[in-house]
């Protein structure tokens, strides 16, 4: 397992930029593959998510790789493999956008259910249901989802949970079904809005993407076309949740502030200083932050992505905190906070959190992505040493994340010389 070392105490200062969202370019990814002929993706994110996405496509049958300015080159015009490989979409939760991608260029998919995070139950059911409404013929064996269809048929959907991986699955497998989909109670991120600007800039026809329903009307061919991915919104509240347990004044470049207005309000509540430009954010922070309730959302929310890191922020804060978490299972990481000297108590989908004035450095482990970074969080505001085990999950959704911080002031380092510093290793996808 890699390992980080954090010595905490040191406050943030400069200018940090932020990169392509991983779970937009996870999806984007599988989208632009319904084009024959070569698109070009800008802005993509270097996490070993990505990487193991490219991966898949490769094995799938399309070509994939980096030119020397990073621009991503896709040409999916030779797939012709329906079956994703096992080994690698179980590291990687995103990866089952390949599903919605074969059966909507292939008409046949047969996709491992997938892996990722260890934070909860998080079925593919709502997927499964999607796709046998648009006609397709879907079963679960030996732990892969087969699908096959003639023609994918267009029909209204209910979304459950106004999932997002639902929604942009679902999206990509209407564009060119026969006739209208409609997806009500859809997802309303700004990663589903995403994609659907990338689909109808290939010539899809989708309407109300942001909303609370979406109208997709099928297209017999899709446009190779050149994309840049947003930026990554959860990277962004990382970085305000590590000034604001770090101390110290950093402007977070490359940003959507609209796409950050919970966390942004959470985070004033709380005492820290945030002033909005166009496409960047300062964020101030000094002295103990003060106590605040929040509870996670479906966007325009706070994000499930940002709680574990925000509960660290919170243990240390002035007062008594209430976190709710409404989304998943996300907990699992209180027990790491402890071991730092944190005051937490979990009862059911709540956490208590009462600040203690400090918290001292200890060894911890990651056990998801998110958590991964919480804990990073914390060994910035601590005293002494923490040492992340694990590290290898934060990677797979922040790029160059210790180099970044460093670059602010931050102690922090990788224990293993053999574990490179950089997200992942993409060294095999340059041409």
């Amino acid at each position: 397992m890699a390992r980080l070392t954090i010595r905490g105490g040191n406050p943030l200062q400069g200018r940090v930029t932020i990169s392509g969202s991983k779970n937009s370019a996870l999806a984007v990814l599988a989208a632009v593959c319904l084009a024959d002929g070569e698109s070009v993706l800008e802005n993509i994110p270097h996490g070993t998510a990505i990487l193991t996405m490219c991966l898949i496509l490769r094995q799938l049958g399309a070509v994939v790789f980096l030119d020397k300015d990073e621009r991503l080159h896709i040409d999916a015009s030779a797939i012709n493999q329906y079956k994703a490989p096992y080994d690698l979409v179980r590291r990687e939760r995103g990866s089952f956008y390949v599903a919605g991608l074969l059966l909507g260029r292939l008409g046949r998919a047969e996709v491992p259910l997938p892996g990722g995070c260890a934070i909860g139950s998080r079925p593919v059911d709502f997927h499964i249901r999607g796709f046998s409404a648009l006609g397709a013929d879907v079963s679960i064996e030996h732990g892969y989802m087969k699908a096959h269809t003639r023609s994918l048929q267009g029909t209204t959907l209910y979304v459950g949970r106004q999932s997002v991986g639902t929604t942009i699955n679902l999206m990509i497998a209407a564009a060119q079904a026969e006739g209208v989909t409609v997806l009500e109670n859809a997802g309303k991120e700004p990663e589903v809005v995403d994609v659907a600007i990338l689909l109808n800039s290939m010539g899809a026809h989708i309407r109300g993407a942001g909303t609370d329903v979406i109208r997709i009307e099928g297209v017999s061919r899709l446009q190779p076309v050149t994309y840049s991915i947003i930026s990554d919104r959860i990277e962004a509240g990382t970085f305000m949740m590590c000034t604001a347990m770090a101390g110290g004044e950093v402007l977070i470049e490359n940003v959507v502030p609209e796409h950050l207005r919970s966390p942004i309000m959470k985070l004033t509540e709380s005492g820290v200083s945030i002033e909005e430009h166009d496409s960047s954010l300062w964020v101030r922070s000094e002295g103990r932050i003060k106590a605040t309730d929040v509870e996670t959302a479906p966007y325009p929310g706070f994000p499930t992505d940002l709680q574990q890191p925000f509960v660290s922020v919170l243990s240390t804060a002035d007062g008594t905190s209430v976190v709710r978490e409404n989304i998943f299972d996300r907990f699992r990481y209180v027990d790491e906070l402890r071991r730092m000297g944190a005051d937490i108590r979990v009862e059911r989908d709540t956490a208590i959190v009462r600040g203690v004035e400090k918290l001292t450095g200890a060894p911890v482990e990651v056990t998801d992505l998110r958590a991964g970074a919480a804990l990073v969080v914390a060994g910035l505001g601590a005293s002494g040493e923490t040492h992340v085990h694990g590290a290898e999950h934060i990677e797979r959704g922040y790029e160059h994340f210790t180099d970044k911080l460093r670059a602010l002031g931050a102690d922090i380092e990788h224990d293993d010389p053999d574990i490179p510093e950089a997200s992942a290793d993409f060294s095999a996808l340059y041409r």
